[in-house]
This record gives structure tokens, C-alpha cells and sequence, in this order.
């Protein structure tokens, strides 16, 4: 087997596979078969990558592997094929995945300092059931609260490999509104023989955004009671 017959292995497991595939993963498919080494894989990624470059799918590299995902200015066409219009995302839960994504790890006392307001426990566990946070300790404090941070799903669905990919604190905050009645929920996705995500909705400048806005406007007063925050907006 050449460098071209494994390359064309690589694209066809990846654009069948359910969810990104790391190095390690593409090195089974040739287990039985002749060994390949790692760098070979990422070499063959990186020429896959550039051959779709300017195709209507692109191949990127995530957090936990790399993946086939429809180029981004193509993505509200792609986004017309499924006729229900998903949930969207309230202000509250943007705002409480920004501060943890940007001040992580963080307790819930964290949260409600910036924000002013008593988190609710249904945004938390939005998060939590979405796979964007986790549990990763507690803080050795009275009472040890839990310490949230963001997960490598979080990255996967931002499009990001890391958190230092994400954008700094200086993104303007006047077009924060905007963005959060555009952040809709990411389950939307076109199915064919296989998986292929549309662009990341809650944008990375959006997230920077929102983040820039809460961090700001904290509040120097006790949290507050906010019953009237919920994890989705209404239709």
C-alpha cells in the first residue's frame, strides 16, 4: 500500500465517521496492513486539507481529532434543510458558559459574583447535559464548592483545538444582543452517509463578546434571586 491508497483510506473514514478521529484512530485503519507512523497521518491530514481547502466541506482539526464540517459561508443554506427551528439559548446561559470558558476553573460563587445574580441550577446542568462543562474538582474552601470548566466537546463544537484559540477580551460588547438572539441550539446538522456540522453558531467572537460584556458590567453587590432565568429563550 502507497502514501495515495492511505490517504484516500484517511478521507474515506472521515467523512464517515460520526465524531472527529484522532491520529492515533486513523493508525488502526492500517493496523493489519502495514504500520504507519504519525507523522505520516499528519502529513496525509494536512494534504487532505489543503485538497479541500476551497470546497464546500473543509477538513479541520479539533480538540479530540479532525473532521469533515461545511465551509462556514455556506452553512445557512446547508442550515435550510431542516425545517424546526431548535432552542434557542438564553442570555443567562451564554453569558455563565463565557465567564467559565474565559475564568476557568470556576466555582458557582465565581459565576454569580460577575453576574450579580444567583445562577439557577437548570443553566448549569444545560451546560452540563450539552457536554460544554464539567466537574473537574472542588476548591479548598468552606463548604468546597465544585469548580466548572469547559470540555474538550466544547472546543469540538466551536471549532477550536484549545482554549488559547479563543478570542481575547477586546471584542466589542455593543453587539452582544445581537448575538445572543443568533445563538441557536448545535444539534443541527446535515445527514447524509455522513455526519457533517454546520459551522459553529455560538461564534468564537461572540463567545469573547459576551464574555467582555459580563466581565465588565460585575456587579459589587450580594447575587440576587433570578428566578426568571431559564437555560432557552422563548420561540
Amino acid at each position: 500500500m502507497n502514501t495515495a491508497q492511505a490517504k484516500r483510506i484517511i478521507e474515506a473514514a472521515l467523512l464517515c465517521a460520526q465524531q472527529p478521529l484522532a491520529v492515533a484512530e486513523l493508525r488502526r485503519l492500517f493496523a493489519e496492513d502495514f504500520e504507519i507512523g504519525a507523522d505520516t497521518v499528519r502529513t496525509l491530514l494536512e494534504e487532505l486539507q489543503a485538497d479541500w481547502h476551497d470546497r464546500g466541506v473543509q477538513l479541520i482539526p479539533l480538540a479530540t481529532g479532525w473532521r469533515f464540517q461545511s465551509a462556514p459561508d455556506i452553512s445557512r443554506y446547508i442550515e435550510r434543510l431542516n425545517p424546526e427551528r431548535p432552542p434557542r439559548y438564553s442570555r443567562a446561559v451564554l453569558e455563565t458558559l463565557a465567564i467559565i470558558a474565559y475564568r476557568q476553573p470556576v466555582t458557582r460563587g465565581d459565576i454569580e459574583e460577575v453576574r450579580g445574580v444567583t445562577v439557577s441550577s437548570h443553566i448549569i446542568k444545560s451546560l452540563e447535559d450539552r457536554g460544554w462543562i464539567e466537574v473537574i474538582g472542588t476548591k479548598d474552601v468552606i463548604g468546597r464548592p465544585s469548580l466548572f470548566a469547559t470540555t474538550q466537546q466544547f472546543l469540538d463544537d466551536l471549532g477550536l483545538r484549545s482554549l488559547s484559540e479563543l478570542p481575547s477580551l477586546d471584542a466589542d460588547a455593543s453587539s452582544v444582543d445581537a448575538i445572543g438572539q443568533r445563538a441557536i441550539d448545535f444539534d443541527t446538522t446535515l445527514n447524509a452517509q455522513a455526519v457533517l456540522p454546520l459551522e459553529p453558531v455560538v461564534e468564537t467572537d461572540a463567545l469573547a463578546a459576551i464574555a467582555a460584556a459580563s466581565l465588565s458590567e460585575a456587579s459589587p453587590e450580594a447575587p440576587s434571586e433570578a428566578p426568571s432565568e431559564a437555560p432557552f429563550e422563548a420561540p
